[in-house]
């Protein structure tokens, strides 16, 4: 059985560490930033009235699957689509993980 999820937010560029806050006030212990470019079509910009910027950051945190669902409603209510961030998070299940001990 699942012990763990990996929590995984896009986000605008310079907007990771306020998405590590949030889920470090929230039960998590850590994550990892990966820097990306997002891309899009003017159509979608037009339809949305929105302006997508290409420059992304994502975020990666693994979370005891207990709190998995406060860290997204976390997320979604400090750094999603309708803040600067405009963020997406979403989780997707674990198999394994290896841990070390010291």
């Amino acid at each position: 059985m699942n012990e763990y999820e990996l929590i995984m937010c896009i986000v605008n560029n310079g907007f990771s560490d306020e998405v590590m806050d949030v889920a470090k006030q929230l039960g998590a212990t850590g994550g990892t930033i990966i820097h990306a470019r997002g891309t899009t079509s003017k159509e979608a910009e037009k339809i949305f009235n929105i302006t997508i910027e290409p420059e992304k950051e994502i975020v990666m945190i693994i979370v005891d699957k207990n709190i998995k669902d406060k860290i997204l409603k976390g997320l979604y209510d400090n750094c999603g689509n309708k803040s600067k961030a405009q963020g997406i998070a979403f989780s997707l299940p674990i198999d394994d993980v290896v841990k070390t001990t010291n």
